[in-house]
């Protein structure tokens, strides 16, 4: 088999990683130009993924470097009323521990031969067998896989779904060594994840392995061009915080002290979504995983689904070598049925948060 995957996200490098210890070749093509490019972003809560890192053999390297206090919450309304508190024991078992985003794919990228993936290549178009990338250069392909994210270039050669805005828009900020620079403002976040609950807005912060709490501030039923009415001036960070407090009249001064804690690191972020239950009819040489297949609200199943997509195919290529289709098909039946439920799930704790009395609602959903 000539195997082309297409992205080196958690999927895709799943994919090839247990392919890697099945005996089966492939070439992972990544148009960044290296590993270390770009930041890869926040903490992942890894929870039904770790069956993935399971079968790529990864599971112990997995628990070396995942965080079991960042399975911690607080959960609060923006008068300062603490709703929730839960901190997990040190012994407790890792059943959804976070990991940054960065180790988890350096776990994923040292399991790989050298040469698997293969930097620098821009996507292009695909057909006949020829994978083509932006600069000019070529691969053949049996099989092609588009773990190439929310954004893919390989999805429409599947289906003409495109991501849709779901009525958020997140800005981003973050204090970096927290336990140094904040001391006070690092014992009220906690080990792992706090939010502030209000209507039609939240704060989610986040501590990540490296000392620094990453910071989202959402607003909900808002349109795609929020970001150009909301009068937050985004290169000017200072001035952009200010904004950020003038937006969230009424909450109590610890949370203000969090957004002006922040560096001048800032970023906005709309959120878009597949169709839920996306499926489409079953090509025998192209194939989806993660976001590419089933882009979902952000609240903890996506990096999920997408390591199980990629352990799924791979584990169906294994049981299939001489028949791609087959394996395809019959991956594409798991995934699709797997991923829908994860999708609707979300899609209704999405509705939670952007539905008046959130935060009780949420209470309700944690302690039922």
């Amino acid at each position: 088999m000539d195997i082309a995957i297409v992205g080196a996200g958690p999927g895709g490098l799943a994919l090839a990683r247990v392919l890697h210890v099945n005996g089966i070749d492939a070439v992972v093509y990544e148009r960044e130009p290296s590993r270390d490019a770009r930041g890869q972003g926040g903490m992942l809560d890894i929870h039904s993924g770790q069956r993935a890192l399971r079968e790529a053999g990864l599971i112990d390297q997995f628990f070396a470097i995942a965080r079991g206090a960042g399975q911690d919450m607080r959960l609060l309304e923006p008068d300062g009323t603490l709703l929730l508190q839960e901190d997990t024991p040190d012994d407790a078992p890792l059943a959804r521990p976070e990991v940054d985003r960065a180790d988890l794919r350096a776990l994923l990228l040292d399991s790989l031969p050298d040469g698997v993936v293969r930097w620098g290549h821009a996507f292009e178009s695909a057909g006949d067998g020829v994978l083509r990338f932006a600069d000019g250069r070529s691969a053949s392909y049996d099989l092609l896989v588009g773990a190439d994210g929310a954004q893919s270039r390989v999805r429409p050669l599947v289906t003409d779904a495109r991501p849709v805005h779901i009525g958020q828009n997140v800005v981003e900020i973050g204090i970096p060594d927290i336990d140094r620079t904040h001391p006070d403002l690092a014992a009220m976040v906690g080990r792992g994840n706090y939010w502030v609950l209000g209507d039609g807005l939240s704060l989610a912060a986040q501590r990540n392995g490296d000392g620094r709490v990453r910071i989202g501030i959402s607003f909900y039923r808002t349109g795609e061009d929020w970001f150009a009415t909301s009068g937050i001036p985004f290169d000017d960070p200072a001035a952009a915080k200010a904004r950020l407090i003038d937006l969230l009249p009424g909450w109590d001064a610890r949370f203000v002290a969090l957004i002006e804690a922040c560096d001048d690191t800032i970023a906005a972020r709309s959120i878009t979504t597949l169709p839920i239950g996306l499926t489409w009819p079953s090509k025998p040489d192209v194939t989806l995983v993660g976001d590419a297949a089933h882009l979902m609200p952000p609240v903890g199943e996506g990096a999920n689904m997408a390591l199980l997509d990629g352990a799924q195919l791979g584990l169906a290529l294994v049981a299939h070598p001489d028949d791609i289709p087959a394996a395809v098909e019959k991956y594409e039946r798991e995934m699709f049925d797997r991923a829908g439920a994860a999708a609707r799930m979300s899609a209704d704790i999405q509705e939670m948060l952007m539905s008046p009395n959130a935060s009780k609602k949420m209470l309700a959903f944690f302690q039922p």
